[in-house]
């Protein structure tokens, strides 16, 4: 099973949630307009949605990111009924209403179903995440989304704007990964970081893509590196050098640093600033450096550019070596220092 090992780490709800919106295969961008409007009804209590009340929120989900980016890629062909189709022709109308147009409702009504909400508990591999969070009753006009109690207890936790940001930049990555020249860019040769706007970045263009903290939180359970403890919105989050950034200067004053980049993705944790701050320079401990190789494991299962980053990194990063696993590149940058 894909994640079985992440699963393992936290086995709950939230790493159901975390695998299918994180890990699953993304043809389209389909699954986070579902997911987003799971979590909206989902923080507002309700157990039954109507099917075309809930098309609503997804419908209006989409067309407001089909405004930026892509949503499926460009070489995708589509016809004049499929629904990215009709988004596309209705979105104008739908934007300036703040709502669906009745073409664009009834496509998703009929879509929906169909599609997307037979698919976003799958994973890659034919296998589906432990936990159910909806389930479909009834038929016609009376047709219901059920909410589970997973899905409600999800979305009004303390998890909950975690999981809604992990949500929101995954959408702007897949996205980034469907736009012509970008998505290219980003699938060959991964993506960069932007220490300016702590942003993560398109290498060719250094196009931002979203946020180092919102892309990389959710593969490490949505906890800070260092003391375990969950990452809120109502504390101050820091992006941690695991390996501290210094070393690179510190040997580069005495001759040269034979490791790889500390400044890479591969390095970089969310973390509370309270941690980072009090971390410093210092090494890291043993348990935090299995937290980082655990993370690398996890995005290393996440389609697109992440894992590519990563992928070239394990490939590249160490000066004439190959490592085969996350743990064995870390002992190797230890025994580098």
């Amino acid at each position: 099973m894909i994640g079985r090992e992440f699963y393992a780490q936290d086995a709950s709800a939230r790493a159901s949630w975390r695998l299918a919106v994180l890990m699953g295969a993304n043809s389209r961008t389909y699954k986070f307009a579902l997911g987003q409007a799971l979590l909206e009804f989902g923080r507002d209590g309700r157990e039954s949605v109507s099917v075309a009340e809930f098309a609503a929120a997804y419908g209006l989900g989409l067309v407001r990111h089909l405004a930026g980016d892509p949503q499926a890629p460009h070489a995708q062909e589509r016809g004049e009924k499929d629904f990215l189709t009709v988004a596309e022709q209705e979105s104008a109308a739908t934007l300036e209403s703040g709502r669906p147009t009745e073409r664009l409702l009834a496509a998703a009504v009929h879509s929906m179903p169909m599609m997307v909400m037979q698919r976003f508990h799958n994973l890659r591999g034919d296998t589906a995440v432990p936990h159910t969070f909806y389930k479909l009753d009834g038929r016609g006009s009376r047709r219901m989304v059920r909410l589970t109690p997973d899905l409600l207890r999800l979305a009004q936790s303390e998890h909950a704007a975690g999981l809604s940001a992990e949500l929101e930049a995954r959408w702007s990555i897949v996205e980034s990964s469907f736009a012509a020249g970008v998505g290219r860019s980003l699938l060959e040769e991964g993506v960069a970081v932007d220490w300016d706007t702590l942003r993560i970045t398109d290498r060719r263009r250094r196009r931002s893509v979203t946020g180092i903290v919102e892309a990389t939180a959710g593969f490490q359970h949505g906890r800070c590196l260092i003391c375990g403890d969950l990452l809120t919105s109502s504390e101050h989050i820091a992006v941690d050098h695991v390996f501290p950034f210094s070393l690179m200067r510190r040997f580069a004053g005495v001759g040269s640093w034979y490791g790889p980049d500390l400044d890479a993705l591969w390095n970089l944790a969310p973390a509370h600033a309270a941690c980072n701050g009090a971390k410093s320079d210092r090494l890291p401990a043993q348990a935090e450096i299995s937290g980082l190789a655990a993370r690398n494991e996890a995005i290393m299962n996440s389609p697109h550019p992440l894992r590519r980053t990563l992928q070239l990194s394990l490939k590249c990063a160490l000066p004439r070596q190959s490592t085969a696993s996350w743990a064995q590149f870390l002992k190797a940058v230890q025994a580098a220092i």
